[in-house]
């Protein structure tokens, strides 16, 4: 037990047990599953099938089963970094946990600008110039960051409503794709030849840099476990939910990219909202337009939802790291009404604003959403190097065989260690082919210099707040 674990204690048991098996399965979804990056894998081309279907093999099922035994033999709040601490230490748990919750700041901005790009298809056929447009993209980011800081500071009894919602409304869309690609290529052809060949990978620079988007759109389902003193019955519930949500959402990014690409060329598919886009032109193509503006608002609904599961989930890291008293202690604070890490809430949402309006500046709109996820890619594939690396070092600990309540990677060791091992390297090329600028970036050294500086120094200014706060525990001894 780590230090301040009476106060950690008394924190703890103000947090409420309201999420069960539905509500964390869709939590799953509306978390993982991105209408965002099926169309990036559409503007990627055919290949992207192929890279599906490795990420998957190769990523997402080891990473199921190891997210799985993780939060069914330590069912904590906090979750990843919880896992570090107890296999790493203190230190390790906090460089986790920072990077995993920094992260944060700049995907939002990211994920809020994609949203916002989708949310303008809401008119129809004439979103796409407003989809471009710089100052709707901020006032619309911007609104629905409030929106969900706001539900899931009032609390999770509420806030999960909304990702309840956001599971649906990203599933369903998604649906209506498929079903109009399926309606359009049988009565009028596939706008996208498909043969073995061109569905393979195909190594370019554009390629290299979408293998790590390919592998950070299948991560999320360890967030909820973050959460997981608030699940009824975590560890029957969060395995159950895993294996649910991960099966749904590996379908649909297969199907959902051989859908865009029926529908639309890749060179016509616009990496945030290209699959609107397509739905619009199937939708016209059928003589029922107003699927299109049907599938918008449904996905403007899911995109919320992401927003509020991300926030609901990553807040419950500092949350935990303020307990433990790394960070200042305000961050381990409850809100009194709503039972809620309140603090953690605000400052991530003011941080990850302040970052939305500055990565605006001298950039495209393009230039500067890349920018933010590969930014993203790397902080948070850090602490996924310490999960699977945890995963092997708490294998051989003796309550893994003793624990009745754990679901295990199959196969023992031997299974441990492939899966973490798969994991591991995956992850860490994911990082290193991050840093590769797209094809057509026109100023490519700028990129590489401000995704560096921007990192590096997001990681420096942990580890100052740790020092800070390991020198202050050290003085009350």
């Amino acid at each position: 037990m780590t230090m301040g674990a009476p106060e950690s204690l008394g924190s703890k048991l103000q947090l409420r047990k309201t999420m069960g098996f539905w509500d964390v399965l869709l939590f799953n979804i509306a978390t993982v599953l991105g209408p965002r990056w099926i169309a990036a894998a559409g503007h990627n081309g055919t290949s992207s099938i192929s890279l599906w279907v490795l990420a998957a093999v190769f990523f997402f099922v080891p990473g199921a089963l190891v997210i799985n035994e993780l939060a069914s033999r330590f069912p904590e709040e906090g979750g990843l970094y919880a896992w570090s601490r107890e296999a790493f230490g203190p230190f390790h748990g906090f460089v986790a946990g920072w990077t995993y919750w920094i992260y944060t700041v700049f995907y939002f901005p990211g994920l809020l600008l994609a949203s916002a790009s989708m949310a303008a298809y809401i008119i129809g056929g004439r979103g796409a110039a407003l989809a471009q447009d710089r100052g709707f993209l901020l006032t619309v980011s911007l609104s629905m960051l409030v929106v969900a800081v706001v539900l899931n500071i009032i609390g999770l009894n509420v806030g999960k409503w909304l990702q309840n919602a956001g599971g649906v409304g990203t599933y369903v869309p998604l649906l209506m794709l498929a079903g109009i690609a399926a309606v359009v290529v049988w009565k009028h052809g596939s706008a996208t030849q498909f043969t073995w060949a061109n569905m393979m990978p195909t190594w370019n620079w554009d390629t290299v840099n979408f293998w790590s988007q390919i592998a950070f759109a299948f991560t999320g389902l360890e967030l909820v476990a973050t959460m997981s003193e608030e699940v009824r019955d975590p560890r029957k519930t969060l395995p159950r939910a895993v294996f649910g949500a991960g099966a749904l959402i590996a379908l649909m990014y297969i199907a959902g990219t051989f859908a865009i690409l029926s529908l639309a060329p890749a060179a016509d598919i616009d990496p945030q909202s290209g699959v609107f886009h397509a739905i619009t032109v199937g939708s016209v193509a059928l003589k029922l337009g107003a699927l299109g503006m049907l599938a918008a608002v449904l996905v403007t609904v899911g995109n919320a939802g992401g927003v509020g599961s991300t926030v609901a989930g990553i807040a419950r890291v500092p949350f935990v790291v303020g307990v433990d008293r790394y960070l200042p202690a305000a961050f381990g604070k409850i809100h009194p009404k709503w039972k809620t890490p309140w603090v953690s809430i605000l400052v991530q949402a003011t941080v990850s604003g302040a970052i939305l309006l500055g990565s605006q500046v001298n950039e495209t709109t393009r230039g500067a959403y890349q920018f933010l996820i590969d930014a993203a890619i790397i902080l948070y594939f850090i602490p996924f190097l310490y999960m699977f690396a945890a995963v092997i070092k708490l294998a051989g600990r003796r309550d893994r065989r003793e624990n009745a309540h754990a679901v295990l990677v199959p196969g023992g060791k031997v299974g441990v260690w492939i899966c973490g091992g798969l994991g591991f390297v995956v992850v860490l090329v994911g990082i290193l082919v991050s840093l590769v600028p797209p094809g057509d970036s026109l100023n490519k050294l700028g990129f590489e210099l401000k995704l560096v500086a921007g990192t590096a120094a997001s990681v420096l200014l942990g580890l100052v707040l740790y020092w800070r706060g390991a020198r202050a525990k050290q003085a009350e001894l």
